[in-house]
C-alpha cells in the first residue's frame, strides 16, 4: 500500500464562510485552522498547502467565556524602550475586532513559510458584509 502525496497542480481550493456570531472562539478558531490547513480533506499532506480559503463575518460577535473579555491581555511591542503596550480583549474588540480571531487561528498554525502561506486565505470581516460573494462560499455551521 503506498501513501498518498498531493502535488501542487492537483489542488484546487475552495471557499468557505464561516458565521462567528454566539461561537467560542477556540472552537471557532480550530475548525479554522484544520480548514486553512487541509485537514479536513483526505488528501491532507502535512508539507504542502492543501487547504481552502476561509472568509469570517460577524467577528465583533464571536462568544469569550468565563471572565477572558476583561482578564486576557493582547500584548503588542514597537521594538522601543518602553514599547510595550497592553490591551484587554475589551479594548481589542473595541478598535479592531479581527484581531481577536487572526491572534487565536496564528496560534494554531505552523511557524513558518508553509503557516504563513496558509494564513494568507484567512479573510476576517467585523460585520456581516464581505466582498467575495463572487467565489461562492460553502457556509459552515458550527
Amino acid at each position: 500500500m503506498k501513501t498518498y502525496l498531493a502535488k501542487k497542480g492537483e489542488i484546487e481550493p475552495k471557499f468557505f464562510l464561516f458565521d462567528a456570531e454566539g461561537v467560542p472562539l477556540g472552537r471557532l478558531a480550530v475548525k479554522i485552522a484544520d480548514t486553512l490547513r487541509g485537514k479536513n480533506k483526505p488528501t491532507y499532506t502535512p508539507h504542502i498547502d492543501t487547504g481552502d480559503f476561509v472568509i469570517v463575518i460577524n467577528a465583533e460577535k464571536v462568544r469569550l467565556s468565563g471572565n477572558k473579555e476583561d482578564k486576557k491581555i493582547y500584548v503588542d511591542f514597537t521594538g522601543y524602550r518602553g514599547g510595550l503596550k497592553e490591551q484587554t480583549a475589551a479594548e481589542v474588540r473595541a478598535k479592531k475586532p479581527e484581531r481577536l480571531i487572526k491572534d487565536a487561528v496564528w496560534g494554531m498554525l505552523p511557524h513558518g513559510r508553509l503557516g504563513r502561506s496558509q494564513f494568507r486565505k484567512l479573510k476576517v470581516y467585523a460585520g456581516a458584509e464581505h466582498s467575495h460573494q463572487a467565489q461562492q462560499p460553502e457556509q459552515v455551521t458550527l
